[in-house]
């Protein structure tokens, strides 16, 4: 048995050795770990626990075989916008020392699973651009090419998983931050249905925005960590309904014949899909075809949701800032974008969500006429590291409009939407499309990306 095989499987292959008993939860974190520390030029991680996900593990192995969990010493990473009991929630940032003092949800969800947490991965401070890179953590590589950006916000889950370091890492998109690093890095990755996926313990993520969800190499391995995650609290501001199946049996099941409309149409004027992008999706387009699927080009007549998405973001970072410890140590930028975003205060962003009700009402009429809808996921090829550097707001506004383009209207509505890998291009990087589903239409989503990954297996980095 190579380690090396096991570390960098993943999350259904790694739960059928444990459970056959090929190596143990100890072993399995340590040849992890290893491979961490092995794999810093990407700078993936902000902390790797070390000590305490082998003391995790060693209690995975103690437990009594009916007492495991669906995951069950399965290393996963966290994004440092989740809280992890003893460790500072840093939001991308040397702004915060306190160590959180209680899991998240989710995070507590994954340990009674059986998951071993190994480490937080990073990320921009506090998630505001879809490039990973911050002065405090520096530049997050792209496993396929190290010169160029993982994108973002969470390009350090998407390294990890990317590079075979961890099979799944839990990530946030409040305008695409699991999706566009997912398709920088040639990963799955759902953004879920508003209220599928508990904030808590905070009521919401950049209000109506954000959703938690993690980042794998295949749809089956992300429907399983969504199977142990999914499900509101009384906390949560959003909740919703339970869907009429589990997102694995969708993973494993064979989609009927659906309506598929495509569209290489962006979102915004300010970016339009460089010509491998609309290729990837008229070639996917056709696939779905082969299969049984009556495809369709449509024209989705995206009504304007910019002023529901900007109070919302504002009002988001603003929002998490009580969180920190020395506000004065953030970056010159993120001063500068309070600053620009001062005016985002509770009673406008209430009103931008009710605005953004109403955006989605009108998206809601996209899905009278196909059951999904296929899309870019971004507008652009992954540029090289170093997007950010000396930007201020304004400037890494627009840099950021090209990874956006086709993903941050489809937070304003809350609708599901998935970042789905779609071949290789020239330049040796990740092809990616997105489908996008109706209001509680995940199972949908993860039902044809498993139909279409088994025709096009998902790349790997040499």
């Amino acid at each position: 048995m190579d380690l090396r095989e096991v570390v960098s499987a993943g999350v259904w292959e790694q739960r059928e050795l444990l459970a056959q008993g090929v190596l143990t939860a100890r072993e399995l974190t340590e040849a992890t770990l290893a491979g961490i520390e092995q794999a810093g030029e990407l700078n993936a991680f902000t902390r790797v626990l070390h000590e305490q996900a082998v003391a995790e593990a060693i209690e995975r192995d103690q437990q009594d075989v009916t007492a495991r969990g669906p995951l069950h010493g399965i290393p996963i990473a966290v994004k440092d916008e989740i809280d992890v009991a003893g460790v500072p929630t840093t939001f991308g940032t040397r702004a915060n020392l306190t160590p959180a003092v209680a899991d998240a949800e989710v995070v507590r969800r994954l340990r009674a699973a059986g998951a071993v947490i190994v480490g937080k991965t990073t990320m921009p401070e506090f998630g505001q651009w879809p490039y990973t890179e911050s002065t405090t953590y520096g530049l997050t590589r792209n496993p396929w090419d190290t010169t160029r950006s993982t994108g973002g916000s969470s390009g350090g889950s998407a390294a990890a998983v990317a590079a075979g370091l961890v099979p799944a890492a839990l990530g946030g998109d409040g305008g695409g931050s699991i999706r566009i690093p997912s398709a920088c890095c040639g990963l799955f990755g759902l953004k879920t249905q508003r209220g599928r996926v508990p904030t808590a313990p905070n009521p919401h993520l950049w209000w109506a925005l954000g959703v938690l969800g993690p980042l794998t190499r295949s749809v089956l391995d992300s429907a399983i960590v969504y199977d142990v995650i999914r499900g509101a609290t009384p906390i949560d501001r959003f909740k919703a309904p339970d869907p009429m199946l589990s997102f694995e049996e969708a993973a494993r099941r064979t989609p009927g014949s659906l309506r598929i409309g495509f569209t290489t149409k962006s979102q915004t004027m300010l970016a339009k899909a460089v010509p491998e992008h609309v290729r990837a999706v008229h070639d996917t387009a056709e696939i779905l075809a082969q299969l049984g699927h009556t495809v369709v080009e449509i024209d989705p007549g995206y009504p304007d949701f910019t002023f529901a998405f900007y109070p919302q973001f504002y009002g988001g970072v603003r929002a998490e800032i009580p969180f920190i410890d020395h506000p004065e140590w953030l970056e010159r930028r993120t001063r500068q974008n309070l600053a620009l975003g001062s005016w985002a205060r509770r009673p406008v962003v209430e009103w931008a969500m009710r605005h953004g009700a109403a955006v989605a009402r009108k998206a809601d009429r996209i899905f009278d006429n196909c059951d999904l809808l296929l899309t870019p996921t971004i507008a652009h090829r992954p540029p090289p590291v170093g997007v950010l550097d000396n930007a201020n707001p304004i400037r890494a506004q627009l840099a950021s409009v090209p990874m956006v383009a086709f993903t941050g209207f489809w937070n304003v509505t809350g609708h599901p939407a998935a970042s789905l890998p779609a071949g290789i291009a020239a330049d040796g990087l990740p092809l990616a499309v997105q489908l996008v589903g109706p209001a509680n239409g995940e199972t949908t989503i993860l039902s044809v990306a498993a139909q279409l990954e088994q025709i096009r297996p998902h790349p790997r980095p040499a």
